[in-house]
This record gives structure tokens, C-alpha cells and sequence, in this order.
């Protein structure tokens, strides 16, 4: 039987960990938890004209976080603080509406597509989304 919320892929997003650490050097971070489980995200991002050059997270949380946390640590260089938070949006709307995933670099979200049908979950999923906005909006280091 196929678990559609722990799909493989996903299971191996989480494994890979890209991203996972602390940078030595970081021009911000920013914190999010989860109280209804624990779950805690730190984000280390250095920025340059803008956009995110570096990024790096510590993930304390279940796998769903731990993957999300991998796909920014993988696919966010490059990335300005207006697509992060675009990136938040898109994937809110597919998973409370069944909106179509983000588009390229971060169609990976796609693999969370299961989490659609569990609430409680959504959290999970945009808690790395919300340590990397609140590193965005300025908490300097």
C-alpha cells in the first residue's frame, strides 16, 4: 500500500537534507515553530543586490518540514524576498485548493500534493517558508 503523504521521493527529499547546517557568515536569520507539535526551523541566508546567494536551515521537525527545509536549501539561490513569498502563496493555494504546484526551480513542492487532505499538516509543510520570510524581513544576524 502507497502512503500518498510519504511518498518516496519526498521520504529521499528529507534524507538528502540540502542545505542543513548553520552559515558561518549569515547577513540574516529568521525562526519559525510549530507549538501544536514542536517543530522548529532556523534559516541562515546571506544576501546579495537582493537575492539570496547562500541559505542554510536547521531543521528540528517531522519529515514533511525536513523535506520542505531541503527543497529551499536546494532551489532558493537565486531567489528574492517577492519569490519566496510568492513561492508561499502557491503552494498555500495547492494545498488548500488544489491549486497546480509551484513552477520551476520549486515544482518540487509538487511532491507534497498529499498533504492536500490533511490540515494539520500545511504547517508542516510552510514552516521552513516562514523561517526563510522572517530572515528576508530583516533579522539581522
Amino acid at each position: 500500500m502507497s502512503d500518498p503523504l510519504y511518498k518516496r521521493s519526498l521520504l529521499r527529499l528529507a534524507a538528502d537534507a540540502h542545505g542543513a547546517g548553520r552559515l558561518a557568515e549569515a547577513d540574516h536569520h529568521g525562526e519559525a515553530h510549530n507549538p501544536a507539535c514542536g517543530d522548529r526551523v532556523r534559516v541562515d541566508v546571506m544576501l546579495a543586490d537582493g537575492r539570496i546567494t547562500a541559505l542554510a536551515h536547521e531543521t528540528r521537525a517531522c519529515v514533511l518540514a525536513q523535506a520542505s527545509a531541503a527543497i529551499l536549501g536546494r532551489d532558493a539561490i537565486g531567489a528574492s524576498s517577492a519569490d519566496v513569498v510568492a513561492l508561499r502563496a502557491q503552494l498555500l493555494n495547492m494545498l488548500s485548493d488544489r491549486a497546480p504546484p509551484p513552477s520551476h526551480p520549486f515544482g518540487a513542492y509538487g511532491e507534497f500534493a498529499g498533504a492536500a487532505d490533511i490540515p494539520g499538516r500545511h504547517r508542516c509543510v510552510l514552516l521552513p517558508l516562514d523561517a526563510l520570510i522572517a530572515a528576508l524581513s530583516g533579522s539581522k544576524t
